[in-house]
């Protein structure tokens, strides 16, 4: 593998995730010293094995508190983190936005879009030490087109993707760049939960049909691809990027 992050320090929320463990072990791959948080300790500490050169952190991505506690002990390990991926989410229920209830509503944005907020509160200031910085979001195709069967979930990916956009104005005189990535439907945990949502065995193979239906290139995503595609928005091949909301999806929203 090459060396574009060569010790390089990446934060990741979320790192206990599919897509977070993918991101991590690549980045890894490439000599980036990272910063792993999650609240799940035993999948986070999964994530650090295949990570030679990380700190694991337990926590809240909800929590101020939590992620504050993240950035000081990944700067005390690694010094100022350069480059941050809060990729920590949920589907949420699906139905109809107003079938959702008002605590159902509260967890799913104060996970999805406070969490990465916070995140980005507590490490642009490193990375202005530093004088360079790159922020991934995780946005989805929901957040850059209505889902009528996962309505929540998509108003809060709506939200990360128009939050990459002005964060990205805001800290471009910082020399900190911030995109986001839009994954349509990827194979994984999160993947299996929403077919779950649809009811019985007939109902989810009916629902995995309907939406390989409609992907052009007709299969899911891999993590690796998510993978790769952060890595690339994150590296310096991407110097002159920022401000987009990157579909990764196979063809589905053409």
């Amino acid at each position: 593998m090459g060396e574009r992050f060569k010790d390089r320090v990446v934060a990741i929320t979320g790192a206990g995730g599919g897509l977070g463990r993918s991101i991590a072990a690549l980045l890894a791959g490439e000599g980036a010293r990272l910063a792993l948080f999650d609240r799940d300790a035993r999948r986070l500490a999964e994530t650090a094995a295949v990570c030679p050169t990380s700190i694991q952190v337990v926590g809240d991505a909800r929590s101020a508190a939590d992620i504050e506690r993240f950035a000081a002990e990944a700067r005390a390990a690694f010094g100022p983190v350069e480059m941050l991926l809060p990729a920590a989410g949920v589907l949420g229920k699906a139905g109809a936005a107003i079938d959702n209830t008002e605590a159902d509503f509260d967890r799913l944005f104060a996970i999805n879009v406070k969490g990465p907020w916070l995140a980005c509160k507590a490490f642009v200031p490193q990375m202005r030490e530093v004088g360079r910085g790159a922020i991934v979001l995780f946005s989805s195709t929901a957040g850059l087109a209505g889902s009528p069967t996962l309505s929540l979930y998509s108003a809060s990916k709506g939200a990360i993707t128009l939050l990459t956009e002005a964060m990205a104005l805001n800290h471009a005189a910082d020399n900190i760049r911030v995109n986001c990535i839009a994954p349509g439907t990827i194979e994984g945990p999160m993947t299996d939960e929403s077919f779950r949502l649809a009811g019985d065995a007939q109902a989810q193979a009916a629902r995995r049909s309907l939406m390989l239906s409609g992907i052009p290139l007709r299969r899911f995503g891999e993590p690796g691809e998510i993978a790769a595609a952060v890595a690339y928005l994150l590296s310096d091949d991407a110097a002159f990027t920022t401000g987009i909301a990157l579909p990764v999806d196979g063809g589905r929203l053409i």
